[in-house]
């Protein structure tokens, strides 16, 4: 895994000279600068992980630098304040800025290391969180049980040792980003992000800022792929980008460094690819859909996700694990499952795999009483999947069945943000708590979608 990358941003020389050292000796990579100026065209460099940053600086103070990139896209890593000048109020409206820290001059070279690897570490543990929180609403499937999933379990075990691109295949709703995720922490860069682009719901007039960044006017938006280095990059349903986006991916993979919308200098990537796709990428590469060496670059190794109906025999365990996981997370009463109960899952087809076998089980804590679960209960439940009974999918929410998927989605995600939108009262704070996204990336998703948070809640009423 690549060291940590700090900028130090500082007017004296000999301040920055020293810190570089030190920082250097206990295996950092440093970048420094002299000024705003210069703080601002190293930012377009590799992206930091911790900044140091002077306050008083002859072309534009920190406290203003701060400001400024707060105010265009957020903070790009933990920054930490330095000052021989400080005051009370300064260090307030540092912190308010958001800040990590506040480091008084003459530095204190063994309080700034301390500074420095607590600051690394609180940024560590929330991208931990995001990946919990993300967990929580996908857990990782822990039965093993069946033939398929012992195989599969024991050639992941294999791979937490190496650093090799994989292709995850595998049908619709077999938890594919939960195996990934796994992958990703049993690894030697479980510490770095994880970083998941789901390429269907991706804008595509801001497909390529979302995914290479930009730079306009000084101003740097990281992009995704960028916000993974030194970690993992998960692709989601690989096959929906579109060709253009395939060519800049392979591009990019080819050199290991990827250029910015907008600027003129590529930026070193050190990241491991995980991507996954339902489809068969393979007809579709013969079939000229998918950009053949972008498909040989992410399948160095490949995984196939057994589908649930390979692995009924799982089925039993499975309904009692989510039966616990349900009942804990959500404080829902616990329910047994009979084994005639049992038997009649066993034999149901499952075309929604893990995730239409985890929403059933939600579905009959939710609803039912008894202690036990009920075949008819569970034929009610099932009934719903009958052709001539099944009402079209979508159709109360005004979803156009005849366009392309991406423009499908796209239609269901701006009118269920809208729905949610108004749900929190036109609060995007507990719109993102609502949905589980982080607030940037909320921010992001509804400006893609065209949906404006000030009037979305009045246009839902």
């Amino acid at each position: 895994m690549p060291s940590a990358r700090v900028l130090v941003v500082d007017d004296e020389p000999d301040i920055r000279g020293l810190v570089k050292e030190i920082l250097e000796e206990e295996g950092y990579v440093v970048a420094v600068a002299e000024s705003a100026a210069a703080a601002r065209e190293a930012r377009r460099g590799e992206r930091p992980d911790v900044v140091l940053l002077d306050i008083w600086m002859p072309d534009l103070d920190g406290i203003s630098l701060l400001r400024e990139w707060n105010e265009r896209g957020g903070l790009p890593c933990p920054v930490i304040m330095m000052s021989g000048h400080g005051t009370i109020e300064t260090a307030i409206e540092a912190t308010r800025l958001g800040a990590y820290d506040f480091v008084e001059k003459p530095i204190s070279l063994a309080k700034l290391l301390l500074t420095v690897e607590r600051a690394l570490e609180a940024s560590r543990l929330r991208r931990e969180n995001e990946g919990l929180r993300n967990q929580l609403a996908m857990p990782l499937d822990p039965v093993v049980t069946s033939r398929a999933m012992q195989a599969l379990k024991a050639q992941m075990e294999k791979l937490t040792a190496h650093d090799a691109w994989i292709l995850v295949q595998g049908e619709r709703g077999t938890d594919k980003e939960a195996l990934a995720r796994w992958l990703h922490e049993k690894s030697a860069r479980r510490a770095a992000p994880f970083i998941t682009v789901a390429a269907g719901s991706i804008a595509r007039d801001h497909a390529a800022r979302a995914l290479f960044g930009s730079d306009d006017n000084g101003t740097v938006q990281y992009g995704l792929i960028e916000q993974a280095n030194g970690g993992t990059l998960y692709l989601d349903e690989v096959g929906e980008l579109d060709p253009e986006l395939q060519q800049r991916l392979s591009s990019a993979f080819a050199r290991r460094n990827l250029i910015r919308c907008g600027a003129p200098d590529a930026v070193p990537i050190d990241l491991r690819v995980i991507a996954a796709s339902s489809q068969d990428l393979d007809a579709a590469v013969q079939a000229g859909k998918f950009r053949e060496e972008l498909y040989y670059q992410i399948n160095v190794v490949p995984l196939q996700v057994p589908s649930l109906r390979e692995r009924i025999e799982d089925i039993p365990e499975l309904l009692r694990y989510y039966a616990d996981f349900f009942a804990n997370r959500d404080k829902l009463p616990y329910r047994q499952f009979p084994v005639v109960v049992q038997n009649r899952l066993r034999n149901y087809p499952w075309p929604g795999n893990l995730r239409e076998l985890r929403n059933l089980v939600q579905r009959l804590l939710i609803l039912g009483n008894a202690p036990d679960v009920s075949i008819e209960e569970v034929e009610q439940a099932l009934g719903a999947v009958s052709a001539d009974e099944k009402p079209l999918p979508g159709a109360a929410m005004g979803i156009d069945f005849s366009q392309p998927l991406r423009e499908a989605r796209e239609q269901f995600e701006r009118t269920y943000l809208l729905h949610q939108l108004n749900e929190a009262g036109g609060s995007v704070g507990k719109l993102a708590k609502m949905v589980g996204m982080e607030r940037t990336h909320l921010y992001r998703k509804l400006k893609d979608l065209g949906v404006d948070p000030k009037s979305a809640s009045r246009d839902e009423q």
